[in-house]
């Protein structure tokens, strides 16, 4: 089963304008400009564009920003820039090593491929706009004031985490902060399929994008997978990407299905960049 490239059919969401207030989701779509229907549920085409409401993308982080004054050229992340060398007697340089993001790997998971998982618009979308077709609610508090957030969980997503817990390590990474997605995630993970789970604090903030660095994680990279919704995000690991389509509302989709074939052929996988090769038919 081929593995498609979707990178154009994935979008950067863009957002910080000068809002005071700190962002915590990593993507946020446009409000329903329509009155909601009488059951409540969400339409699958109303939300598709950037929100344009003040408070919702205040809240959602920028994953590119756009307006405003030209930012300072930033350097480049950590991981790609020469560690900090001092001079031995000998006078040859030694390179400090960077502390890996992820424990030892536990006793249950030697062997398997580490899988790095994505949260929002890959396995739930949220929202701040109560919906009644919602999984479940979690509160997040937001300079003193608290918030409900509208979580709706992907179709096949129980599914799709109970079995790759079976096949693999997994580690939910996401860019979104701890305070909203640990909740997320404990509420989304019943029978703790993630060994691990890594925050908006463990990305490389990279030409404005938050990018999850796969080399930190302490982990082979001929051993290591993500699946995520933006190429943003993967951007230093092409290779490892098995690319899947943003998700907000439709409750038709298949995509977690249909992915499990793939990484049931990837689990067995000595090198996932020469599987992946053979799936996408190079």
């Amino acid at each position: 089963m081929p593995v498609r490239s979707r990178g154009h059919d994935l979008r950067i969401f863009c957002g910080l304008r000068g809002f005071q207030m700190e962002s915590v989701i990593t993507q946020v779509q446009k409000e329903d400009v329509q009155t909601p229907s009488k059951t409540g549920r969400v339409s699958r085409t109303s939300l598709k564009e950037p929100r344009s409401c003040n408070l919702l993308r205040a809240l959602f982080c920028c994953l590119r920003a756009q307006d405003g004054p030209k930012a300072t050229p930033l350097p480049p992340p950590p991981s790609l820039q020469p560690l900090l060398q001092e001079p031995h007697e000998n006078g040859t340089n030694v390179k400090e090593p960077e502390p890996s993001l992820l424990p030892e790997v536990k006793a249950q998971d030697q062997g398997k491929i580490c899988v790095v998982i994505d949260l929002d618009e890959t396995l739930v979308h949220s929202s701040f706009k109560p919906v009644s077709n919602a999984d479940f609610i979690v509160p997040v508090e937001i300079e003193g004031t608290t918030h409900e957030v509208y979580v709706m969980k992907r179709p096949y997503v129980d599914e799709f985490l109970r079995r790759m817990g079976e096949l693999f390590e997994c580690v939910l990474f996401t860019a979104s902060l701890a305070k909203y997605a640990d909740p997320v995630t404990d509420r989304l993970d019943q029978c703790g399929v993630f060994r691990a789970r890594l925050f908006r604090e463990s990305c490389v903030f990279h030409q404005g994008c938050y990018v999850k660095d796969l080399s930190r994680l302490g982990r082979d990279l001929h051993k290591t997978l993500i699946l995520d919704n933006s190429p943003a995000s993967y951007i230093f690991h092409p290779h490892n990407a098995v690319p899947v389509l943003s998700w907000f509302d439709d409750l038709e989709d298949a995509e977690l299905l249909n992915l499990l074939p793939v990484f049931e052929e990837l689990s067995q996988a000595e090198d996932v960049y020469s599987c992946l090769d053979q799936l996408r038919g190079h």
